[in-house]
């Protein structure tokens, strides 16, 4: 990893879509440098615990079965609850108090599996953004298809270098090919939540005041550094996006993209199909970029079309092991909802 920033941000991370794991069924799993286990039990509930049964170290995910207490190590039989306590040992008449597997916070949402990070061992102080809500009155009455889900490995990408896109509107001329770069209309940030509504086209270069209208723009989430929403809406129709970064180790991460477009009673699969594909083309691009850049501690900033490089980098210190602090859960408000 060629970036100097901590590879054990704490947040909310994605390391499975939802359709990855059915009802008993147990997968292996591999981040922050740890091997985990996650398995969805037979309430259709998801846990993800370390992967290493605390007898004598078998691998709960080769061969690890779902029981109605637990996982069930293959070895000899010992069944660890979903909070990694054990539970029962087929061949004594009480479980193993003294031993425990850590259990990691998981969230089920945006058809995605997340679980939270955090080098102190805190719990849970923010959410995962929901797609769909997130988007407040612009979204309401809509219907979507299910996500369309990506899942790139091996790559080199820090996840701040995917949230200081939020604030680089002079990137799209270039890595994609739009004829302007948009305009950033709105920022709102709390410690833990950074929002962003940008503009596409000439109109928007004049605009403002406050954004009522949200046709051709591009707002955005980041809930940490972990997870992001990107809603877009043109005269095609609306798309959601989520991008959602993940460290595997101090070198490597991975990121899990998903995408949804509406549907309308006239759509076709044809039509779907394209607009899915537009959806997609803009990611390899930026990837193309991320998992070749050096992070500079002291960039070369240009002026009042860079300063915003400033406020993300210090928001996002928030997230690093020395100044990562817990607090109540924080949402974006909701006016910035209604944007």
């Amino acid at each position: 990893m060629r970036a100097p920033l901590s590879m054990k941000p704490t947040g909310w991370f994605q390391v499975a879509w939802s359709s990855d794991l059915a009802e008993g069924s147990v997968m292996p799993l591999r981040y922050f440098s740890e091997d985990l286990v996650a398995y969805r039990d037979l309430r259709g509930e998801v846990h993800v615990l370390d992967a290493y049964c605390q007898h004598l170290g078998a691998n709960l995910a080769f061969g690890g079965c779902v029981t109605e207490q637990g996982i069930q190590c293959p070895f000899h039989g010992w069944v660890w609850g979903h909070d990694g306590k054990n539970v029962s040992i087929p061949y004594l008449d009480r479980p193993n108090r003294g031993r425990r597997i850590r259990s990691w916070p998981v969230c089920e949402r945006n058809e995605s599996i997340h679980i939270w990070h955090d080098v102190d061992g805190r719990g849970p102080y923010f959410d995962v953004f929901d797609a769909i809500d997130v988007g407040g009155d612009a979204l309401r009455g809509y219907e979507f298809y299910p996500v369309t889900p990506q899942h790139l490995t091996g790559l080199e990408v820090h996840p701040q270098m995917v949230a200081e896109n939020a604030v680089d509107p002079q990137h799209f001329r270039f890595v994609h090919g739009t004829k302007l770069a948009p305009v950033v209309l709105a920022e709102e940030t709390t410690d833990t939540s950074w929002h962003a509504v940008v503009g596409f086209g000439r109109r928007w270069a004049q605009h403002e005041g406050p954004v009522t209208d949200t046709m051709n723009t591009l707002r955005l989430w980041f809930s940490g550094l972990g997870t992001s929403v990107n809603i877009e809406k043109t005269a095609d129709g609306i798309r959601i996006i989520t991008i959602n970064t993940t460290p595997v180790d101090e070198d490597t991460t991975e990121i899990f993209a998903g995408y949804w477009v509406d549907h309308g009673p006239d759509d076709d699969e044809a039509r779907r199909d394209r607009r899915l594909k537009e959806a997609m083309a803009a990611l390899p691009d930026d990837i193309n970029i991320w998992n070749r850049q050096r992070y500079l501690v002291k960039p070369g900033l240009a002026g009042a079309g860079d300063k915003g490089f400033t406020a993300l980098r210090e928001w996002a210190s928030n997230f690093y092991p020395d100044r990562a602090t817990g607090s109540a859960p924080t949402v974006a408000s909701a006016a910035a909802q209604q944007h």
